[in-house]
């Protein structure tokens, strides 16, 4: 499999499947393939092609994979809020809004004492950014969750979060689909059943590939359309632990290898925020990490 690189302003791209066999070899040893990466562009080697005329795989295409959950601060007070199962943590009169403001605190006070939350994912639900998704036959609710990847590009237990950015490489833009109604169990004691989160095609990875020197954290901005009309728009910043604090609590626990996808989590604006309106057969979603 060969992988691009986007040669900007103009959009030419080149071929680098001659340098690495695939798209995972290219993280194994980062630092140096960084450096290789810049002095390509810089020569534009091989700039011959256009990204128009090319189809997207993922950018990664067998990765482990981490997603982070409950890890924007508007999005988990907004759920303590409407879910159904936490109104039992509302008091007498209370309204939505003071709900909320106790939620927000609560929120912020796991942020400050707490720790991240993660599942993983199977490399199989992996799809090309503009690939069909087929709407899956078990679950009525299949729902979009826009979110920020990070790729590691450098391996090593118990790292301290200060250390942490050490392991990115870079950014990627990735879709967590899940098919919400089949989240929650009543029949086993675990009460939550995440494969629903990897049918096929409901990964959906790149198409780009951005390494963090080249990206200011602070201004980006998470937006994603349904049928023209935007559903999500939220800052990273709003982030309740930083992508540097999800890898140092995940180095604690699993072997990280280069290649490997964390995701960081859903900003607010999933279907159940919008009416309860989840994908159709032709919907048509629109997506991008900008700043």
């Amino acid at each position: 499999m060969s992988s691009w690189i986007t040669m900007l302003p103009d959009g030419a791209v080149t071929d680098l499947g001659a340098r690495w066999q695939d798209t995972h070899a290219i993280f194994e040893d980062w630092e140096r393939s960084f450096d290789t990466l810049v002095d390509i562009a810089a020569r534009r080697a091989g700039a011959d092609l256009a990204l128009t005329d090319l189809h997207a795989h993922p950018v990664v295409s067998h990765p482990n994979m981490l997603f982070a959950g409950s890890n924007y601060r508007q999005h988990v007070a907004e759920m303590m809020t409407h879910n159904k199962f936490n109104q039992h943590s509302r008091r007498p009169g209370e309204s939505d809004e003071a709900f909320f403001q106790r939620n927000l605190a609560e929120v912020d006070r796991r942020a400050r004492e707490g720790m991240p939350f993660f599942w993983t994912g199977l490399h199989s639900a992996l799809a090309g950014p503009n690939d069909d998704i087929p709407l899956p036959l078990i679950g009525a609710h299949p729902d979009w969750e826009l979110e920020l990847g990070v790729i590691v590009g450098k391996t090593g237990p118990y790292v301290k979060p200060e250390d942490a950015h050490q392991l990115v490489a870079g950014y990627v833009m990735v879709n967590d689909l899940g098919t919400v109604d089949e989240f929650r169990r009543t029949d086993v004691r675990f009460m939550f059943d995440r494969i629903s989160k990897n049918q096929p095609n409901f990964k959906p990875l790149g198409p780009f590939f951005v390494p963090r020197q080249f990206v200011d954290f602070s201004q980006i901005r998470i937006v994603l359309k349904l049928n023209g009309k935007v559903m999500q728009d939220w800052p990273v910043t709003d982030m309740i632990f930083s992508p540097e604090q999800i890898l140092s609590y995940a180095s604690e626990r699993v072997s990280l290898v280069p290649g490997d996808l964390l995701s960081t989590g859903s900003p607010p604006g999933n279907g159940a925020f919008h009416g309860n309106r989840f994908l159709r057969p032709g919907d048509v979603i629109e997506r991008w990490v900008k700043p």
